[in-house]
């Protein structure tokens, strides 16, 4: 029963730091210490490490000196990286949806997009209908590609893209056009066209970084 509430302990502690890295109340350079990072989460030592540990597999600590973790650093170098990662995964997926997916399922997918791209909810400042038939669309993706390992490494690449488009600002515009663009991804796998669909996830994600990049260089 020790064991099994260390474990859950150390769950708590992992998703509680990891959604404050995401939306940068943890801030890259944060200095993550034992003592206080456990009294403050109300676990003890031993699970707020094992935390710590999975975040540093993720990448998204690091340790500074053998006694300090911080968190790590992400930087224009950094995201063009994680898109060459996505890159290779996503039209990888998208071709294997065109051939293994519900077609029907990704029809419904193609016509959501489109009535969002409808309603203007971007436009007019609220990407959370967005983001939410992104994630049916990202769970669609992984369900029809039926590769365990390749969404394992989504996985990964996705919790990056969460703190990345937090140190991005939201751009209507550029949701418009994301939508649009998925809405062909979608109609793309539904129509058993996977040259198509790993092209237009290509042209999408090629789009997504430089709106990312041009971004954080307005920011600066």
């Amino acid at each position: 029963m020790v064991a099994e509430g260390g474990a859950r302990a150390g769950k708590r502690a992992y998703a509680a730091l990891l959604t404050e890295i995401q939306n940068g109340d943890l801030a890259p350079g944060a200095v993550l210490g034992e003592v206080e990072q456990a009294t403050r989460l109300g676990v003890s030592r031993t699970p707020l490490r094992e935390a710590l540990r999975r975040l540093a597999a993720d990448g998204l600590v690091r340790q500074a000196s053998p006694r300090v973790t911080v968190v790590a650093d992400i930087d224009r170098d950094d995201i063009r990286s994680l898109f060459e990662v996505r890159r290779a995964l996503e039209e990888t997926a998208a071709r294997l949806a065109a051939s293994r997916g519900d077609a029907a399922l990704f029809a419904e997918l193609a016509a959501a997009f489109d009535r969002t791209a409808q309603s203007e909810a971007p436009a007019a400042g609220d990407p959370d209908a967005y983001y939410a038939l992104i994630a049916r669309f990202d769970a669609a993706l992984d369900e029809a590609a039926g590769n365990a390992y390749l969404t394992s490494a989504l996985g990964i690449v996705r919790t990056h893209l969460v703190r990345v488009r937090r140190l991005a600002r939201d751009n209507p515009a550029r949701l418009a056009a994301s939508i649009e663009e998925h809405r062909l991804i979608a109609s793309a796998i539904a129509a058993r066209d996977a040259d198509l669909a790993a092209h237009a996830t290509h042209v999408h994600l090629h789009n997504a970084l430089t709106s990312i990049l041009d971004s954080l260089e307005a920011s600066a």
